[in-house]
């Protein structure tokens, strides 16, 4: 019987030692109650970490949960708003439902639960850049207004990503302007100075092509302490090709919808040759290249005085013009004019503008809309510029020579 005794001593002894063990390990616990588990925690990580300064406030901001779920995420500003968010269906994440701000505080708290009880609080209190100066990007078209989403927009459509600020940065800037459409395009963005770039596709492009165009500036650093101060976008489509050609030769426009001749209108171009007036030399040609429309008015009031010729003087002029379509950021239009009536088939006789008659005039007026292509061929005088209205007139080598890539 010894032999038994001993060995009931020994698990005795055994059990009353783990029991010690135990107790030892829950002695400072209240009854009922599970104690911090700093492992259990660590399961509940928070982007941006606790800290953090300088943060982009477009970047990512999120809670996730590797064990269990998560039950209360809070987010607040120094204010003590609260920053609406949303959990993922299976409640392992949670991110903001609202953009956040710059200059500001924000504290991100979490909890959450799994089987062996809660897990957390984390907590992390981090703080957005305070941009030393902001700027604003407009979507436009080459005429300044905004693009309009669901608008119709011609071939030769350029788009216009126009800033209030210089950009210091041009390439930080045109990395976040994006371009895409349906059929895809190659296509590139040219900066016409420090606060314009332009966008073309290779070739023209085709009808019903689905264009989206985003600059997404908001948060990002563009030179200097310069950041963006919020995100645009903008969608059209692409409406029937219109190609118009003007020839010096004939004194003729004819104007193609599709591929095929819908109107031949004559035509009286800028009379050439230059003169010296009031100190300044002002030359009369309508510059060969390719143009587009820009915008259009009924009527528009043409004042020589605006580009330095006197109103006063020989060929100065100030009245208001008809049917005026306009083509070029220096004032060409396509325009009625009854006094040339005579010429418009046959002779040059205007400041550097296409005479039309009225009929015609206004007929072109409803057919044209902003990006229509209007290509002018063999006049005298200088090529157009790309300021001008240009960006047709440059090889694609050129064009690709503009970017900030």
């Amino acid at each position: 019987m010894p032999p038994r005794r001993f060995r009931t001593n020994a698990a005795a002894s055994v059990l009353l030692a783990l029991v010690m063990v135990l107790a030892a390990c829950s002695s400072n616990l209240p009854s009922g109650k599970v104690g911090p588990r700093t492992a259990a925690a660590q399961s509940i990580a928070i982007t941006p970490a606790q800290g953090s300064d300088k943060v982009d406030p477009s970047a990512k901001v999120e809670v996730s949960t590797s064990s269990g779920v998560l039950t209360d995420v809070s987010l607040t500003n120094e204010d003590g708003k609260v920053i609406d968010g949303t959990f993922t269906p299976d409640k392992t994440a949670w991110k903001p439902n609202e953009q956040l701000g710059y200059s500001r505080t924000y504290t991100l708290k979490a909890t959450g639960e799994d089987v062996t009880g809660i897990t957390g609080p984390v907590t992390s209190t981090f703080t957005t850049i305070a941009p030393k100066n902001q700027t604003k990007v407009y979507l436009n078209t080459t005429g300044g207004q905004s693009i309009v989403d669901g608008n119709s927009y011609g071939v030769g459509m350029v788009i216009v990503a126009h800033f209030d600020e210089d950009i210091p940065d041009r390439a930080a800037a045109q990395k976040r302007l994006v371009v895409t459409s349906d059929p895809p395009v190659e296509g590139a963005w040219y900066w016409l100075d420090n606060r314009n770039a332009h966008w073309r596709p290779k070739e023209y492009w085709k009808t019903g092509t689905k264009v989206s165009v985003a600059a997404n500036l908001y948060g990002v650093e563009v030179g200097n302490g310069l950041f963006g101060q919020e995100d645009t976008k903008a969608n059209f489509v692409i409406g029937p090709s219109h190609v118009s050609i003007a020839d010096d030769n004939t004194h003729q426009v004819q104007v193609f919808e599709n591929g095929q001749l819908v109107r031949t209108m004559p035509t009286s171009m800028g009379r050439g040759g230059s003169e010296t007036i009031a100190g300044k030399t002002f030359t009369f040609w309508t510059m060969p290249g390719v143009y587009t429309v820009m915008d259009k008015a009924n009527p528009v009031i043409m004042d020589s005085s605006t580009y330095g010729l006197p109103v006063n003087s020989r060929l100065g002029y100030k009245e208001a013009i008809g049917w005026a379509t306009r083509i070029s950021t220096d004032g060409i239009y396509l325009h009625q004019l009854d006094s040339t009536v005579w010429a418009q088939g046959n002779t040059d006789t205007s400041h550097g503008c296409l005479n039309l008659n009225q009929e015609n005039a206004q007929w072109f007026f409803n057919f044209a809309q902003p990006g229509d292509v209007v290509e002018v061929r063999n006049t005298g005088g200088a090529p157009l510029e790309v300021w001008q209205n240009g960006d047709w007139t440059l090889s694609w080598d050129q064009w690709l020579a503009g970017s900030a890539r």
